[in-house]
Parts: structure tokens; sequence; C-alpha cells
């Protein structure tokens, strides 16, 4: 058990690191982020069917699907805060006189579809505005760790030339 443990942290830090390597630069990674996020804020009222917009979209954008993943699941973790924000969102934009009235379904199936169309559109704007907050943070975090890999390598080889010279 402690080995598989011990396999499963290495596996987690390879990906991350590799994520944080990707050569599409910072710019990939965070766009991929930033759509999984926003897809996730839409897509439970979807029953799920939104978060196939998560392949067009990162084939589109050209961003990191592992990123997208990756927010697609953070997503997952605050989105039951952010329903009723989504939910008073969904209230403000949709007009006051909308409603559901299929005649073959109980008022109450009527009121949730309402609700549920109210997640969907807040869900819609709230997880573009995440995306673009997301999306520059994490920007800007990749390009710090890799200007300090950048520098730490640099110091490094430097140092190596220097002991060379050293030992000649």
């Amino acid at each position: 058990m402690r080995k598989r443990l011990h396999s499963f942290r290495r596996w987690l830090t390879h990906k991350r690191i590799s994520l944080l390597r990707a050569k599409g630069g910072a710019s990939m990674v965070a766009m991929g982020f930033a759509i999984g996020i926003a897809i996730e804020m839409f897509t439970l009222p979807t029953l799920g069917a939104a978060f196939i917009l998560i392949f067009p979209l990162v084939f589109l954008l050209r961003a990191s699907l592992p990123a997208a993943l990756i927010g697609f699941v953070l997503g997952k973790v605050i989105y039951i805060p952010m329903m009723y924000p989504n939910s008073k969102v969904g209230g403000w934009v949709l007009p006051k006189h909308i409603s559901i009235n299929l005649p073959f379904l109980s008022d109450r199936i009527n009121y949730l579809l309402l609700t549920n169309l109210k997640l969907i559109v807040g869900g819609m704007i709230n997880g573009v505005i995440l995306g673009i907050i997301c999306y520059f943070p994490i920007k800007w975090s990749i390009n710090a760790f890799k200007a300090n890999r950048k520098e730490k390598r640099r110091l490094k080889h430097a140092a190596a030339l220097e002991m060379n010279s050293v030992l000649k």
C-alpha cells in the first residue's frame, strides 16, 4: 500500500511538472484551465452534456486538455457554493415574465426546469468571468516558475563552468 501511494505521488509530481513545462507555454495551460472551469459552471444543470464542449473549445483555442480537465475538476469542487450566484445572475439576465409551462408536467417540475434554466444562464456568465479571473494568475505563476527555473539552470551552468575552469 505504501509503495502504491509513493508511486501515485511520483506520478502526480511528474504530471504537474510536465504541465508546467508544456511546450505551448503558460498561456496554453492557463487557457485550458479557464476553459475547464468555465464549462463546469453550467455542466451540472445540463446533466453533463456541456462536458462535450471542452474538446472542441480546447482544439479551437489551442489550449491544454490536461489543464482543462484539472479546471473542470476544480470547478466541480466549487460548484455548490457557486450555485447561489449562478441562480441570481441567471435571474437578473432572464426576463422577469419568463416561465416554463409544459402542460403534461406538474407545476413543481416546471419550476425546477425554470430554476435549471437560471442556473445554466448564470453559470455561463459566471463561468466566463471566473475563467478570465483564473487565466491571468495562472499564466503569471507559470511564467514565474519558468523564469525561476531558467535562472537556477543558468546559475548551475555558470557554477559548473567556473568549477571546470578552476580544475584546469
